[in-house]
């Protein structure tokens, strides 16, 4: 089933207009609200139409879309299919972790979560959305989605992106792309024209290196960061999950009040885009499935990064949806596949070379979305 991603857009057409966009082809709906956020909007002007969240959201898992190992329908191209090995049932032997050990994986993941805001003009078809990140190595590479890094693609267009952190969050840094799944772009390109767009996750990855500060200070020499695990977690395993959603803010709020937030859960189900291989988390329910949350962070109870925030359901009550998010494992094996090479060997390279090596490939990009978007006749 597709979801919708969960980033934030915040369009300014009279009055400002909060509203989800979701991405991708399948059933899941990106877990980053995309809150368009446009700078023209007065401060404290009032929004004057409804938000109109969820729309094409479902709140079950798609017959066909999303099947139990048992049985064995032919899978459409990008969904996904419960694992044999990670059936709902609660791990047999889950690992013991202190509570002391959860408190400070819930620590670390707070000081390495940012929001990306970034701004479409006011004449564009875009949306302009805020999502959220993970920096992930102290040299300040972030990992988020996809469905929000690939705005960084269309600075020639009037799009122009900013890294803001903390509580609340303020403008910090500015970025570029490392890396970016070409796959991705290939199976979306015309998402940011969609009014809902949905989708599974599936190559929702990127990488983004903070390349200077929006102050004028020199940067850090260490960014807190979260290691990426290596394995994925047991189904039932107890996990830290954090974003900027922003689904229950206003545009003035978001841009002056956003704030991390931070829940306490645990892996409800596990899945697979292929055979067995364990692809993405279902995490249920929780204040942390609302839009804007899309490139947030799933953590276990060592403080390793097991998860990436893609997609959810965003009607009805957060306690009631479900937000899902895509293993660090499979973004390693799916990197590995698609550029020849470790994603350890990117990690290891001076993030702004590789954002230099990587810089040739994005006018392709570019041309892909521009190309489809103008193919397209926005939905809404």
């Amino acid at each position: 089933m597709n979801r919708l991603p969960l980033w934030t857009s915040l369009v300014a057409l009279f009055a400002s207009v909060l509203l989800l966009v979701a991405v991708s082809r399948a059933t899941i709906r990106h877990a980053d609200l995309l809150a368009q956020v446009s700078r023209e909007t007065p401060a404290g002007q009032a929004s004057s139409s409804a938000v109109a969240f969820g729309r094409a959201a479902t709140s079950t898992r798609t017959a066909g879309m999303l099947t139990a190992a048992t049985s064995s329908p032919a899978r459409p191209r990008g969904s996904k299919t419960s694992t044999a090995a990670v059936s709902n049932k609660k791990a047999s032997s889950p690992a013991a972790v202190s509570a002391a050990n959860f408190a400070n994986a819930s620590a670390r993941l707070r000081a390495a979560l940012v929001n990306i805001m970034c701004y479409a003009p006011a004449s564009s078809s875009l949306h302009s959305i805020s999502g959220s990140g993970v920096i992930i190595d102290p040299k300040g590479i972030i990992l988020t989605n996809a469905h929000v890094a690939q705005y960084f693609l269309l600075a020639n267009q009037g799009v122009s992106c900013v890294i803001r952190a903390g509580t609340p969050a303020t403008d910090r840094y500015d970025a570029t792309i490392e890396y970016l799944s070409p796959a991705w772009i290939v199976e979306n390109a015309g998402v940011l024209t969609e009014h809902m767009p949905t989708g599974t996750g599936e190559h929702d990855y990127a990488l983004l290196a903070i390349t200077g500060t929006t102050t004028g200070a020199p940067l850090p020499a260490r960014f807190p960061a979260i290691s990426l695990a290596l394995a994925p977690p047991q189904a039932g395993a107890d996990v830290v999950i954090a974003s900027y959603g922003a689904q229950f803010l206003n545009p003035v709020e978001i841009q002056d009040a956003l704030s991390p937030t931070v829940v306490y859960g645990s892996i409800k189900g596990i899945f697979t885009f292929a055979t067995s291989s364990v692809d993405v988390l279902s995490l249920g329910g929780s204040a942390a499935a609302q839009e804007g949350s899309s490139g947030g962070g799933v953590v276990d109870g060592q403080g390793r990064l097991v998860g990436l925030i893609t997609t959810s359901t965003v009607t009805g009550a957060t306690a009631t949806r479900s937000l899902d998010a895509i293993t660090a494992s499979y973004i390693r094996a799916d990197y590995a596949a698609q550029a020849g090479t470790s994603f350890d060997a990117l990690l290891a390279q001076d993030p702004v070379m590789a954002a230099q090596a990587f810089a040739p490939r994005i006018p392709a990009l570019e041309a892909a979305i521009l190309g489809a978007s103008t193919s397209t006749t926005p939905r809404g």
